[in-house]
């Protein structure tokens, strides 16, 4: 019976050098010839995704990217954008000024890559070097953002990161979705959205059922498509939270966990 494959990219699919290993390439080659439907469902904007879609040549072979926390659904294969949802200019506006006075860092996905508020940290870096992309500061950061865009990400100490979100959250309401990925990013996204809503938006496409997607992940933001999921996968290395509301527990991404989730449950 086909399958789709949900699988969640940083500290599930790549390894800690963010790496693909050659037998997990090889698993994944290996359920896509069997009629296996691969997903990937990652935080990471979509240039930040496109790369592995290339290093897999889902171009070639096809497959999905869902990117930005199920914001995004893209047909790897053809390009085509099957939906975008974003925060408007306005809000965003909003959301940059409330992260100054809060103290915190903040940072959207626009024009030249990530244009930043005044403050700068290391969390920034890591998301620029994960993404291949430059970092902004300019003194009026709205102006480096023209277009709606489809997520701001806060950088936070982590032993503050549940405290800022739920200011964020009372902040902002109904207007957007708050979440963490990583325990330094507090995310906001457009409200409603997160990435069971992306693979459930696949799941319609492709006229199958729920029950036939198999979801791997190892951060706070997989806990919606893990839960959505027939069979909902946590990695060895998964926070606690993600663990409790797997399905199973498999090895870690440093030890091809996604390769074996693979071999056992789809080939």
């Amino acid at each position: 019976m086909k399958k789709i494959l949900a699988v969640d990219l940083d500290g599930t699919l790549t390894d800690s050098r963010k790496e693909i290993t050659p037998r997990t390439r090889e698993a994944l080659r290996k359920m896509q010839e069997a009629g296996h439907v691969l997903a990937l469902a990652t935080g990471r904007p979509v240039p930040g995704v496109m790369p592995v879609v290339r290093t897999l040549e889902l171009e070639k072979s096809g497959g999905y990217a869902i990117a930005c926390n199920g914001g995004v659904l893209i047909d790897c294969k053809t390009g085509e954008h099957i939906y975008e949802k974003t925060l408007p200019r306005e809000l965003v506006a909003e959301i940059f000024a409330f992260a100054e006075e809060l103290g915190i860092g903040i940072y959207t996905y626009a024009g030249p890559g990530i244009v930043a508020g005044s403050r700068h940290d290391e969390h920034m870096e890591y998301a620029a070097a994960i993404n291949h992309l430059e970092i902004f500061h300019p003194e009026r950061p709205m102006d480096l953002v023209a277009e709606p865009v489809t997520k701001c990400m806060g950088t936070v100490p982590e032993a503050h990161a549940l405290e800022i979100a739920e200011r964020l959250r009372e902040r902002f309401g109904d207007r957007v979705t708050v979440l963490r990925s990583e325990p330094f990013f507090v995310e906001m996204i457009p409200a409603g959205t997160d990435k069971a809503e992306g693979i459930a938006s696949l799941v319609e496409r492709l006229g199958m059922d729920r029950r036939d997607v198999i979801a791997c992940g190892d951060s706070f933001n997989d806990i919606a498509m893990l839960e959505y999921a027939g069979l909902g996968v946590a990695m060895a290395n998964a926070q606690e939270s993600v663990k409790e509301v797997a399905d199973v527990v498999t090895l870690s991404n440093d030890e091809e966990g996604v390769a074996r989730v693979i071999e056992e449950y789809m080939l």
